[in-house]
């Protein structure tokens, strides 16, 4: 009998806590009015810094890249859809890089993607873009890559613009391009 008498009290509780949240949460919601909310400006998010290697082996950050729009794609040798965007990114690059940094990030892992691996690769195919090797995966883990290729575009005061997981077409990076330069 004794069980019996705590599980009705405790029901009792229960009950009591479920209709005080439900008469709270109703006397609230009245008052709540979103045209009185403040309106969100920061709809800018800052843009993660990196540091890689460049081809020579010397330290880049993102960050030094600042002051202008930049295009950074992460991609490896191993991944199909990296390669076949490839030469949209090159041309691209001939294209726009006089006025859009391009940051064409190797997931270097030492092992399936090597520098000396990723270079020949570039060689072999003729891409003139300027390839980085993210050999600590500091700019994986700064945009949280876990599928490749990923593209980011990040405006001139160092905020991202867009984002994009997958494979692009030329029309899709021109378009994406499109957005820092105002076209």
């Amino acid at each position: 009998m004794k069980q019996s008498q705590k599980i009705v009290a405790l029901a009792l509780c229960l009950l009591l806590v479920l209709a005080g949240g439900w008469l709270l949460y109703s006397r609230l919601s009245q008052q709540y009015r979103p045209e009185a909310a403040a309106p969100d400006t920061s709809d800018k998010t800052p843009a993660p810094d990196f540091t890689v290697l460049d081809e020579s082996g010397n330290t880049v950050r993102l960050s030094d890249r600042k002051g202008a729009p930049v295009i950074v794609n992460f991609w490896a040798t191993w991944c199909g859809p990296c390669q076949n965007e490839m030469p949209a990114f090159d041309d691209a690059w001939k294209e726009y890089g006089d006025r859009i940094q391009f940051m064409m990030v190797d997931l270097t892992d030492g092992s399936r993607d090597t520098v000396d691996r990723a270079k020949a690769f570039i060689a072999d195919r003729g891409y003139s873009f300027p390839v980085y090797f993210d050999t600590e995966y500091s700019g994986a883990m700064a945009y949280g890559v876990n599928s490749i290729p990923a593209t980011v575009l990040i405006d001139g005061d160092g905020n991202i613009v867009a984002a994009h997981v997958g494979a692009m077409s030329a029309d899709e990076l021109k378009n994406m391009l499109a957005l820092v330069l105002g076209e």
